[in-house]
């Protein structure tokens, strides 16, 4: 587990953009457990986080210098900004967002990378089919509590794995899934029988470890298993994580396990974007931020992710405009 002490707080002048960057004055960070993992040395989908350098951070914020003609002062942003309050940022690795059409902290939940994830995870990886059931580790999560909802609007029954009577509450009567498991309190692999009789068509699994095992053992044949995190293990040391022990599952219910990262469909964020937002404004997909305030505070923010603590999706904000 990571600590303030793992983190050091300077204050250097803002650096100039050259050209085809911006300057970018960042006024929202979103905190995410794939965070964790950028901190390990090896091989992975993207470089880790060096000794000394900004900690990597999806950001939103107001272009203050440009040197690019595709963005002018004033207009707002999202990209990988990094854990600072000013950054200059290339404009072609930039998204413009439009504040008219909704609160700038959606551009960093479902109508960014957390959005985008339970998208092509679900739809791409997962392919439910109407009359389905969808099972979601981590439901309450950010990402999890859409991919439960885009779930429901494929046809398909959504089943939620969360901590805590609240979380549970919050997917059934608000979100609309079918029913939740709190793990804290209900041994999960009975409630699983009796939530889903016929087995387990989809599982999304954000959470990994013990709970990934349970499900394993409650596929239904031709399932399909979506590898999107594993939260229970970022924080053990490479020789300490947990694999699935039931693996064998997935050859005796001829099913398929596969993992995805978001980056892969780069090339489809505009049909993504487009469908969520659509959902949104139909009232379709519901969704609420955890907002802590404070830069300085990141560290312990970071850390409400392990502990389940965050009720929402996760975000620093840094500055009001």
């Amino acid at each position: 587990m990571v600590q303030r002490t793992d983190f050091e707080f300077s204050t250097v002048p803002a650096s100039e953009p050259g050209p085809g960057e911006v300057l970018v004055r960042v006024l929202y960070l979103s905190l995410d457990p794939a965070m964790r993992g950028w901190m390990n040395e090896g091989r992975s989908y993207i470089a880790p986080v060096a000794l000394g350098e900004v900690m990597r951070a999806l950001g939103l914020g107001r272009v203050v210098v440009s040197k690019d003609p595709s963005l002018k002062p004033g207009d707002l942003v999202t990209g990988l900004t990094g854990v600072q309050d000013y950054a200059v940022v290339s404009a072609k690795n930039l998204n413009q967002v439009d504040p008219g059409l909704a609160p700038l902290p959606r551009y960093l939940n479902v109508l960014g990378f957390t959005g985008l994830t339970a998208y092509f995870g679900l739809l791409e990886v997962g392919q439910p089919q109407p009359g389905e059931t969808v099972v979601v580790s981590g439901a309450a999560g950010a990402t999890g509590s859409v991919v439960g909802q885009i779930a429901k609007i494929q046809g398909c029954r959504a089943v939620g794995i969360a901590g805590g009577a609240a979380k549970c509450d919050y997917l059934v009567g608000e979100l609309g899934f079918d029913a939740a498991i709190d793990y804290k309190s209900e041994d999960v692999r009975t409630a699983l029988s009796r939530h889903c009789p016929n087995g387990v068509n989809v599982f999304f699994d954000n959470v990994g470890g013990e709970i990934l095992d349970t499900v394993l053992a409650q596929l239904a044949r031709k399932a399909r298993v979506v590898l999107c995190g594993a939260i229970s293990q970022y924080n053990h040391h490479p020789t300490d994580v947990r694999g699935p022990k039931n693996y064998l599952s997935l050859v005796i219910n001829s099913a398929r396990m596969e993992g995805f990262i978001v980056f892969n469909y780069a090339q489809r964020y505009g049909e993504a974007i487009q469908a969520l937002a659509g959902w949104l404004a139909e009232g379709r997909i519901k969704t609420r931020e955890d907002i802590a305030e404070g830069l300085e505070n990141f560290p312990e923010t970071f850390l409400k992710l392990f502990h389940g603590e965050n009720f929402g999706k996760l975000l620093i904000k840094v500055a009001e405009k």
